[in-house]
């Protein structure tokens, strides 16, 4: 909820100070969530890791994009998409050997504890390389527009997890049409405020609303994908979370593999690179759902292993070219309203494809889960046409 309203403040008191902020606040709430002595005050920290985290995420856009020259910043895109994607998958591996460690008999604790030392590292290589800016005063935060979207978002995000967990009744249901009246409502004040929260000139760019829209997708059916694994992994195979930890290793490799392959391609061959990366994806899911669907629950890791890291192959594709193509010609201006818009859609996705996946799964079985996620990755293709064939070539201000 905090993510765009976190990419407005970055630019009106400065990137790095926010960076800086809200990483420090990250690493105490993690402690505290290492500590808390019952669910509530898990919970309670967790909402304070959300809110600090917000802080920081929304920057990294606004800083490459002051920083690189403009001649380079495909580069730097470039980079950050495929990172973004392996730190996603990244996470739950490294996660899933401390839980099975057991680490002092800490259990789960660990899982938060480790930010100490990964956010330790981070605030100490922050405060020496990144770049001072003071920000531009004059800019303003919507704070109706704010509320507006937080309580759209709310909606939308409770709804889709209620409704997973719970089944589709009444309450989910209504939870989806509150969030869906919050972002219209949301839209019409950021057509009438004196300064909205996502600057009109964004919403112009034909690149941006491309990517945008085919971000949406593409991060929800990858997202609802690796729900699929990790839930066949665990519940079908009966894995331990560190055996599932090393289950997600070849598609951690694809997607190494595809970031590398794919560096400097895509002012080559622009957005067919994007097509490329979603076909691989379709190729992946139709390998893997017929491993599943041939051995069921005797299904081995040698067999899981050549799609796994064809998806990942996929998934490295599509998201630094997704990235790149969406925000590599945006102005330095713009960079803190992209970034939040950019990240809260993620977020949105990835909430979208794991409650869509999750209702299939517990409700059928994982290869017809499988099939929902091809179905979302093949609705992905169309929406490559609205993106610039080069962002090179064409300029969409």
């Amino acid at each position: 909820m905090l993510l765009v309203p976190g990419g407005r403040l970055g630019d009106k008191y400065g990137r790095r100070k926010l960076f800086l902020i809200g990483l420090a606040g990250f690493v105490a709430a993690s402690l505290a969530c290492g500590l808390a002595p019952t669910p509530a005050t898990l919970v309670a920290a967790r909402l304070l890791q959300g809110a600090f985290g917000a802080l920081v995420i929304p920057q990294g856009f606004g800083i490459l994009g002051a920083t690189w020259p403009r001649d380079q910043i495909g580069k730097a895109f470039a980079l950050f998409g495929p990172a973004m994607g392996l730190s996603a998958v990244g996470g739950p591996v490294l996660a899933g050997f401390l839980v099975d460690a057991d680490i002092a008999g800490l259990g789960w604790r660990p899982m938060f504890l480790i930010n100490l030392l990964l956010g330790g590292a981070a605030l100490l290589a922050a405060t020496r390389l990144l770049p001072r800016d003071t920000g531009d005063s004059s800019v303003s935060v919507d704070g109706p527009g704010s509320a507006l979207l937080a309580g759209a978002m709310l909606g939308a995000l409770a709804g889709l997890i209620d409704g997973s967990a719970t089944g589709w009744t009444a309450r989910p249901l209504t939870l989806l049409l509150l969030g869906l009246a919050g972002f219209a409502a949301f839209c019409l004040r950021q057509r009438t405020a004196a300064h909205p929260l996502i600057e009109p000139s964004l919403l112009r760019n034909r690149g941006f609303a491309a990517g945008l829209s085919l971000g949406v997708a593409a991060f929800a059916a990858t997202s609802g994908l690796l729900y699929v694994i990790s839930l066949f992994l665990q519940r079908d195979l009966g894995r331990t979370p560190a055996d599932t930890a090393l289950g997600l290793i070849p598609l951690t490799l694809g997607i190494v593999i595809a970031s590398i392959a794919c560096h400097g391609l895509l002012h080559t061959y622009g957005r067919r690179l994007a097509v490329t990366g979603l076909l691989i994806l379709l190729a992946g899911c139709a390998w893997l759902t017929l491993v599943i669907h041939t051995s069921g629950t005797h299904t081995t890791g040698w067999a899981l292993t050549p799609p796994l890291v064809i998806l990942g192959i996929g998934m490295g594709t599509c998201f630094g070219t997704i990235y790149d193509l969406t925000i590599g010609d945006i102005a330095p201006s713009e960079a803190g309203s992209a970034s939040g818009s950019l990240n809260a859609a993620q977020q949105l996705a990835n909430a979208m494809g794991a409650a869509m996946v999750t209702t299939v799964y517990f409700h059928t079985n994982g290869t017809m889960s499988l099939l929902v996620v091809t179905a979302a990755v093949t609705a992905c293709l169309p929406l490559t046409a609205l993106l610039p064939s080069n962002p090179q070539k064409e300029q969409h201000h």
